[in-house]
């Protein structure tokens, strides 16, 4: 059994590892770094610790949008760094068989398959499962 977080994007849903979420924050995000990647939006004073905010819509081709001045993000562990990613919405803890998990969807463009691990049918429709590791590149 899986337990994820999940969270909104457009119309999608999406789950990460609960395990690798360090928080969830509603809050303003810092300043726009020059010359920082396009999926870098910002900078997040987190008690003394400067972590990058990220929008997962630029990796996974979803139409950009301005970041809100009280911006919902999760905070998520990844390549040894904490990082705040920029969600719609945020879902609830989801506790997923494997019998529901099916490999990524055909339908997805290839570039956001290889981003996805799988999916997980269920009642409520379907939670895509983020590949932090590849959604989020290394510093």
């Amino acid at each position: 059994m899986s337990r994820l977080v999940t969270f909104a994007l457009d119309d999608a849903r999406y789950g990460v590892d609960v395990q690798r979420v360090r928080e969830v924050l509603r809050t303003a995000t810092g300043p726009r770094v020059p010359l920082a990647p396009d999926d870098v939006v910002g900078l997040l004073n987190l008690r003394g610790r400067v972590v990058p905010v990220v929008d997962p819509r630029v990796p996974l081709g979803l139409p950009s949008r301005a970041v809100p001045p009280e911006a919902t993000l999760v905070v998520v562990h990844v390549h040894d760094e904490d990082v705040a990613l920029v969600v719609d919405s945020l879902g609830d803890v989801v506790d997923a068989d494997e019998e529901t998990f099916a490999p990524a969807p055909e339908t997805l463009d290839a570039s956001v398959r290889a981003l996805v691990r799988g999916a997980h049918v269920l009642p409520e429709g379907l939670l895509h499962v983020l590949d932090l590791d590849a959604t989020v590149p290394a510093a």
